[in-house]
C-alpha cells in the first residue's frame, strides 16, 4: 500500500542528488537542471525544499477524466475501450505553441494545492468505470515520475493496461525503470530539427529518438508517433521525408504514425495548419510504405 502523504505535502523525487553549495541536482531528464533551495526545476513541480528536492506531482492530479483510447491517440492498442486518463501540472519543455499551456506552464502552490489522490484510488476508480487501462497523459507525465510508477505497478497488478503519452525527454535509468511498467505509448517527435527543438521547445531532438527506439526496439512494447505539424517551422517536406526515413529504419514501417493540425495557442501567432497539409503529409507517409497513418485535430 502507498504511505499517506507527509504532513508537509513534500514526496520526495527520484534520480536526484544533493551538491555542496545546498543546490540539488535532478537526473531524471537530460535538463539535468540543479534548482536551489526554494526554486524548482524547468517543469515547476520538483522543488528544492531545504536541499531535498520534492515531487509536488506525487498523489495530487488535477486532471482525471475518461477518455476514448483513440484520443492519447493510439489506433492500434485495445481500440474501442476506455482509457482513465490523469495529469498534472508541469513539463519539462517549454514549448512556445504548446497546445496545453493551462496545465505545462504551471506547477509551484498550484500543484500543492490539490487534494492527494493515492495510486490504489486510481485503480478503484479506473475499474469502476470499466475502463481497460490508466493512461498517463495531458501534461508530461515524466514530470510526475514517481506517481506514476506507482499508479502503472498497481494498475498491472490489478489487470489493467498502462499507457504513456510523451515527448519523450527522459534519462536511459529512469526509462529503464518507467517503460518495463508501460503496455503503450504514443511519443510526439515534433520536428526533425535539432534546431527547432532548441529554440522552439527548449530542448533536444536525439533523446526522444533515443525514447522512440528503447520503447519498441529494448523494451518491445506497442509505440505509435505522432507529429504536429506547424505551418513553415515544421512541415516542410524534406523535414517530414528526413523524419520518415529514420522512423522507417530504426522503428519500422508498421509503426502508426499520427500527423496532427496546430492551432493557435499558448500566445504562438503561427496560422492554424491547413487541412490539405496534414492530408499531403500523410500521403507522403503511406507513399512510402507505412502502413498505418492517421490525421486528427481537422
Amino acid at each position: 500500500m502507498t504511505a499517506p502523504p507527509p504532513p508537509s505535502g513534500d514526496w520526495p523525487a527520484r534520480y536526484a542528488s544533493a551538491l555542496p553549495d545546498g543546490r540539488v541536482r535532478c537526473g531524471l531528464c537530460p535538463h539535468a537542471c540543479r534548482p536551489a533551495p526554494g526554486e524548482t526545476g524547468r517543469c515547476r513541480v520538483r522543488r528544492n525544499a531545504d536541499g531535498r528536492l520534492i515531487a509536488d506531482t506525487y498523489g495530487r492530479p488535477v486532471a482525471r477524466q475518461i477518455d476514448p483510447i483513440e484520443k492519447k491517440p493510439l489506433r492500434h492498442y485495445l481500440p474501442g475501450s476506455r482509457t482513465y486518463s490523469i495529469g498534472t501540472y508541469g513539463c519539462n519543455f517549454t514549448c512556445r505553441f504548446c497546445q496545453n499551456d493551462d496545465l505545462s506552464r504551471h506547477g509551484g502552490a498550484h500543484q500543492r494545492a490539490l487534494p492527494f489522490v493515492a495510486p490504489e484510488a486510481l485503480v478503484e476508480q479506473a475499474q469502476r468505470h470499466g475502463c481497460r487501462s490508466i493512461a498517463f497523459t495531458y501534461n508530461e507525465p515524466t514530470v510526475f515520475f514517481e506517481y506514476m510508477v506507482d499508479t502503472a505497478r498497481r494498475a498491472r497488478a490489478a489487470g489493467l493496461g498502462t499507457v504513456l503519452v510523451s515527448n519523450g525527454y527522459i534519462n536511459p535509468e529512469p526509462r529503464a525503470e518507467l517503460y518495463p511498467l508501460i503496455d503503450a505509448a504514443n511519443i510526439d517527435i515534433k520536428a526533425f530539427s535539432d534546431d527547432f527543438y532548441a529554440r522552439l521547445c527548449g530542448a533536444r531532438l536525439a533523446p526522444v529518438l533515443d525514447s522512440c527506439r528503447a520503447f519498441k526496439r529494448t523494451f518491445g512494447k506497442h509505440l505509435e508517433i505522432t507529429n504536429l505539424l506547424i505551418p513553415d517551422y515544421n512541415d516542410q517536406p524534406e523535414m517530414i521525408g528526413a523524419m520518415l526515413d529514420w522512423v522507417a529504419a530504426e522503428l519500422g514501417r508498421d509503426t502508426p504514425l499520427h500527423f496532427s493540425a496546430y492551432f493557435p495557442r499558448g500566445g504562438f501567432t503561427a496560422p492554424p495548419t491547413p487541412a490539405a497539409t496534414v492530408c499531403r503529409t500523410a500521403d507522403l507517409a503511406r507513399r512510402q510504405g507505412f502502413e498505418h497513418v492517421y490525421t486528427g485535430n481537422l
